[in-house]
């Protein structure tokens, strides 16, 4: 999509207002952190999308264990490996 707009002075420096399309496409709204990659041709102006986050799990590890014995995690109960299943390397 191409759009013609005008940059203005704001202070002492340079402002473009992104209203319409310019905004809505690209999701911005007040507030939205941006990153701007500025060459010789122009400027790119992407928003600062936030990583995934891990989900929260309802339990935590320490209380998943807690009182576990080696008799209850059955730690006495070991597989053996195959001889197929062992490397040489």
């Amino acid at each position: 999509m191409h759009i013609e707009t005008e940059i203005k002075r704001w202070g002492n420096s340079l402002a473009l207002r992104v209203s319409g399309v310019m905004a809505e496409l690209p999701g911005f709204s007040a507030g939205t952190r941006v990153s701007v990659e500025v060459t010789e041709d122009g400027l790119v102006v992407k928003p600062i999308r936030d990583e995934v986050k891990e989900p929260v799990l309802p339990y935590a590890e320490k209380d998943l264990i807690a009182g576990l014995t080696p008799g209850g995690a059955h730690a006495d109960e070991t597989i053996e490996l195959l001889p197929e299943e062992l490397s040489e390397d």
